[in-house]
């Protein structure tokens, strides 16, 4: 699942792929700098659903009683 993601992401432009030629084979990925730019939006989103955290969790739990 790991690779099936990461060639998705290669392929959306996100990460770069780098295969070296050794035994074992090594590969390494890094983000490219439309990678970069989605970073930052990721880490808002993150601090977002934490400050909210407490109700997400009440809204879960008043959603699964009905």
């Amino acid at each position: 699942m790991l690779t099936v993601t990461l060639r998705s992401l290669e392929e959306d432009g996100l990460v770069q792929r780098q295969v070296y030629a050794e035994v074992p084979p090594r590969v390494e990925y890094q983000l490219t700098a439309l990678g970069k730019s989605l970073l930052q939006r990721m880490i808002d989103l993150a601090e977002w659903a934490n400050m909210y955290k407490a109700e997400i969790v009440k809204a879960r739990q008043k959603y699964s009683e009905n």
